[in-house]
């Protein structure tokens, strides 16, 4: 049996251990689909669960926001990670509490809290520390980023 892997984004998106996690989401993807490739299972009709899990906790939570801005000459992770899991069919969990502090919410959260807008960029979606923790559970192979 495999273990799906959990990568625990805490770093901020200006922090080049935040470009890494991508890098390595990446790479792992690829693998994972070349691997795929090479056994090509004649039962199609299988979901297939992701082969990757992450978790966007503390100021990885930045991520998320569709508002931050990024210079031309710069790498836009939101926008990777939202390619990436449009590719992977990836869920892109953020942590509601950490995001909420940060100034990051989504529609209900800004209706629940009074604020005046939301931010939440497209294909992230905000959960509590449940998820992280069923994620923990299943999980065995656990990087923070």
């Amino acid at each position: 049996m495999t273990t799906t892997p959990l990568l625990l984004i805490t770093a901020d998106p200006s922090h080049p251990l935040a470009k890494l996690a991508l890098r390595y989401a990446r790479a792992y993807l690829q693998n994972a689909a070349n691997a795929d490739e090479q056994h090509n299972d004649s039962d199609h009709s299988k979901a297939k669960k992701a082969p990757l899990n992450i978790f966007f906790y503390g100021d990885g939570a930045h991520t998320a926001n569709r508002l931050r801005w990024q210079s031309a000459d710069q790498v836009n992770l939101t926008k990777e990670w939202q390619k990436l899991a449009e590719q992977y069919d990836l869920a892109l969990p953020v942590c509601v509490s950490t995001a909420l502090s940060r100034g990051i919410t989504d529609a209900d959260n800004s209706a629940r809290h009074q604020l005046d807008s939301d931010n939440l960029a497209a294909g992230f979606g905000l959960v509590g520390l449940s998820e992280l923790a069923m994620m923990m559970q299943e999980n065995k192979t656990l990087m923070q980023f």
